[in-house]
Formats: structure tokens, sequence, C-alpha cells
């Protein structure tokens, strides 16, 4: 289905980082090189940010947020926040993005990084033999597992079970669990983690 083409200049923009980080820093009365120091970053990448010249890893962010005593959230929403009453934007370039170990699955973050922890979903792309493994979260934990395009392979515990295009898996995630794409095509799907 094609998706028309938004009219906001922004909207296939970075978050503007260095308004908030400049932000935080002045409230915080710190110096360019006390900020340095404290995050582990350079001056000069500091000063780029702050400029909107540099966009940072969400890596580099969460860094900065901790030197500054502040929720990551703080920099990465503060960045895109609206009107009070609007709509808040996330463009694609400010989804934080976690890699497998493999290197062959991906997840895009999509819920709001002060829901960790209660109420999480992403975006799952798998590469043809790629795996995303976990062990148990806590007791009560499950997870819901919608494939949008291939298929994929959920193991739960001893359970093992087989998704095509267009079919949902819930399951207990108190456990050792695993998606894996035992196919020849890459597999999307969107994951939520409701934590107990």
């Amino acid at each position: 289905m094609a998706m028309a083409k938004s009219n906001d200049p922004h909207h296939d923009q970075p978050p503007r980082i260095g308004e908030a980080l400049a932000a935080q820093r002045a409230q915080a009365r710190l110096t360019l090189d006390e900020l340095s120091r404290r995050a582990g970053v350079s001056k000069s990448m500091l000063s780029q940010i702050e400029r909107s010249q540099a966009n940072p890893t969400v890596a580099v962010v969460w860094r900065l947020a901790q030197a500054l005593g502040v929720e990551l959230s703080e920099l990465l929403e503060g960045a895109q926040r609206g009107a009070p009453g609007g709509i808040e934007l996330v463009g694609a370039h400010g989804i934080p993005q976690l890699t497998s170990p493999d290197g062959l699955a991906r997840l895009r973050i999509l819920g709001p990084i002060d829901l960790a922890g209660q109420f999480e979903w992403y975006e799952l792309n798998i590469a043809p033999g790629g795996e995303l493994a976990s062990k148990g979260h806590e007791p009560g934990s499950r997870e819901h597992l919608s494939v949008l395009s291939g298929s994929l392979q959920v193991q739960a515990g001893d359970a093992q079970q087989t998704l095509k295009n267009g079919e949902t898996a819930r399951y207990a995630a108190d456990q050792a669990h695993a998606i894996r794409n035992p196919g020849r095509q890459a597999a999307l799907a969107l994951l939520v983690v409701l934590h107990a």
C-alpha cells in the first residue's frame, strides 16, 4: 500500500539533540570541558552536537545523559517535543536500534524510553539464518510476535512454533526464548513485550 509523503520538512530529519543538550548543560551549569570529562566525549564533538553539525549515536547520547544526570528520554524526546497537546514526532533517524550479536537481527525501539521495563514494542528485522535469543525476563512477562513478511520460528522453553506472514504468537517470556529466521528471505515483524 502506498503511503502519502509527509509535507513536514523535518519529518525525515534526525532529532535535534543539540538544542536539548545545550539546554541541559546550561541548567547543570557545566562547561563543555566539564561535560566532556564526565561523559568521555571530546569537547569538539560536544560543540558540533550542540550546533547540530553532528548527529550522535544512541551510545553517545546515553553517556551524555548519564553525565548530566538526566534520563535518556529527556535528550531524545526533548529534541522532538512539540507544543503541549500537540503531536510529538520522532523522525526515522531518531529511532534507537539494537543489533543481535550475530549481526543478523535488528530491533528498532518504537516505544518511548520511559516505558522500558514495563511495555515495549519493536520492529524486528531478521536476515536468513539470524537469531534473536534472550534469557527469561521477570516472572509473568509475555511477548507477542506478529510477522509482517517472511516467516519466523519462535522457541519459548521447550515449545516451538513456526509463524508465517500475518500470524501472531503469544508466549511466556519469563523463560529462555528465541526468535529465528529459518527461511531464505528476510523476515519483518512487530514484537511487543509486556513486563509483569
